[in-house]
């Protein structure tokens, strides 16, 4: 089932408008979530509302929104005051000027969206838009209203629709002299930067996100396996550190010699490994599960077995959204 979308509304470049709807690009959806229990019963924790003084549960109509000014003392604000000082444009995407992307600087971007079309009209003043921003290689910047506020949103192409990136304000990004001015200033030798390079070297291949892996997420799954089938638990050794690096020279140059003993064999496992097809919302299946081994060859005096273990299931995935570990 398709998810339902973020916002749907307008997207209007001087005088051609368009009804659009926006879809959030990203989900952490699959990832393996927890819900709080009593250990004793096994029963899922329930939070309550309740009076910070006095203990007593609040219901809902006696719930409002308050600014804290000072300790205990709060600045009450309703609903229809907050009403009152909507934006007008919670239905419209005002393209306001376009930019270059080089321009934006990474530290402003939030999150992505999907922007499509709305219904079966519209498509070609969509079309108008989108192919405008394509054509002159730049990044229109507009406005969105998204549960009461007002977000800067960047516009571009991908594809046959259009990819906005929520931006933030300039009070929302901090300085980093506060946390550079104390780095010290060094004097970088040429062999040492020379060194350096070469690991570069050894290490650069091209952005494929497909190869990456997430190991905890892999961690847990078969974490979740084991105790579902019954398996004993053992908590693994500490690892043992390595120490401080005492000639930052020589560092380079073991790492250097490693990644020289290491790069043939990543190469070629690299190209002997085929991309797995992901199937949406079925991410676990490409892992491993716990209890299942390679099958052993037959002697000729052992009788073929035919009774294999049940393989333990994998941790379901669908129900209620749970409170995330952490």
């Amino acid at each position: 089932m398709a998810p339902r979308a973020n916002w749907k509304g307008f997207l209007r470049l001087s005088l051609v408008t368009c009804p659009v709807a926006l879809y959030p690009a990203t989900s952490e959806s699959e990832k393996v979530s927890f819900n709080q229990i009593n250990r004793k019963t096994g029963h899922r924790i329930k939070y309550s509302r309740v009076d910070a003084e006095t203990g007593e549960e609040v219901a809902n109509d006696d719930i409002v929104k308050g600014y804290k000014v000072d300790t205990d003392t709060y600045i009450e604000v309703t609903k229809d005051e907050l009403d009152d000082i909507a934006l007008d444009s919670t239905h419209t995407i005002e393209i306001d000027e376009f930019v270059p992307r080089t321009d934006i600087d990474s530290r402003y971007l939030i999150r992505p969206y999907y922007l499509v079309p709305d219904g079966k009209v519209g498509h070609d003043a969509f079309a108008v838009i989108r192919e405008t921003i394509r054509s002159m290689d730049k990044v229109a910047i507009g406005r969105v209203v998204l549960t009461n506020r007002e977000h800067i949103i960047a516009l571009e192409p991908l594809g046959k629709g259009l990819m906005g990136t929520l931006l933030r304000y300039p009070y929302e990004v901090r300085g980093e002299q506060d946390y550079f001015d104390d780095i010290q200033d060094v004097k970088i030798t040429k062999d040492m930067l020379d060194l350096a390079k070469h690991i570069v070297e050894k290490k650069s291949a091209e952005f494929q996100p497909e190869n990456f892996e997430d190991h905890y997420e892999a961690a847990l799954i078969e974490l979740i396996d084991k105790k579902r089938a019954g398996v004993t638990i053992t908590a693994k050794a500490a690892p043992k550190s390595s120490g401080n690096v005492i000639n930052l020279m020589d560092a380079l140059k073991r790492s250097l010699a490693s990644e020289a003993d290491t790069a043939p064999a990543a190469a070629t496992k690299a190209k002997a490994k085929k991309p797995k097809k992901r199937v949406e919302g079925q991410r676990e299946m490409l892992l491993p599960i716990s209890g299942k081994k390679a099958k052993e060859p037959l002697t000729k005096d052992e009788p073929k077995k035919t009774d294999e273990p049940k393989k333990a299931e994998k941790p379901a995935r669908t129900g209620a959204r749970s409170r995330k570990a952490g």
